[in-house]
This record gives structure tokens, sequence and C-alpha cells, in this order.
């Protein structure tokens, strides 16, 4: 489990600080005109944010999971921030907020 979330921070990492844009779905594919129409440091740091949450949680459930004797906690926090981050990254980052006018 901590090979996830270590993935989920240096993905949010990547994204925000090393501006690799072309991770976020659907950047890497629109014209330079597209792309000026959005405020992608905006969408950068979303992104990161979330990736850190979810790493997080889950790091937390692994915790938990192991001073409670069971692994099951692990796979619940697993699933809780994918559940949690998934839509809030598609629903914040499509969001009007980071559109410029």
């Amino acid at each position: 489990m901590y090979g996830v979330a270590i993935l989920f921070i240096v993905l949010g990492i990547l994204i925000k600080y090393g501006k690799m844009y072309g991770l976020i779905a659907g950047y890497n594919t629109m014209t330079k005109e597209e792309k000026e129409k959005y405020d992608v440091a905006g969408i950068a740091t979303v992104f990161r944010n979330a990736m850190f949450g979810m790493a997080f949680i889950i790091i937390f459930g692994y915790i938990i999971s192991k001073r409670a004797q069971n692994p099951d906690i692990q796979n619940y926090a697993l699933w809780i921030s994918l559940m949690i981050g998934i839509p809030y990254l598609l629903i914040e980052s499509n969001s009007k907020k980071y559109k410029k006018n």
C-alpha cells in the first residue's frame, strides 16, 4: 500500500513542481490556443492537493490496519481515497474557476 501512496505523492510533485502538465488527461492533446484558456497552474495545484490527500488516507489506513491487526482496513482506506479523490479531481479541475475569460 505504501507503493500506491508514494506513486500519488510523486505524481503530485511531478505535475505541480515538475510542470509535467502532459500527465493531466486531455491537456497534451489541446491546441496552444485552447491551453491558453485554462489556468493550468491552478489545475496542477488541485492535482497536487488531491494526490497528497489520497496518499495521506492510504498511509493513515495502513498505519491503523497495522495497529488494529486488521489488514482489511488498508483496503478500505485505498477504496475510500479513490472514491473521494477521483470525483474531487474531476469536479474541481473541470470547474469554471480555472477557465480564463
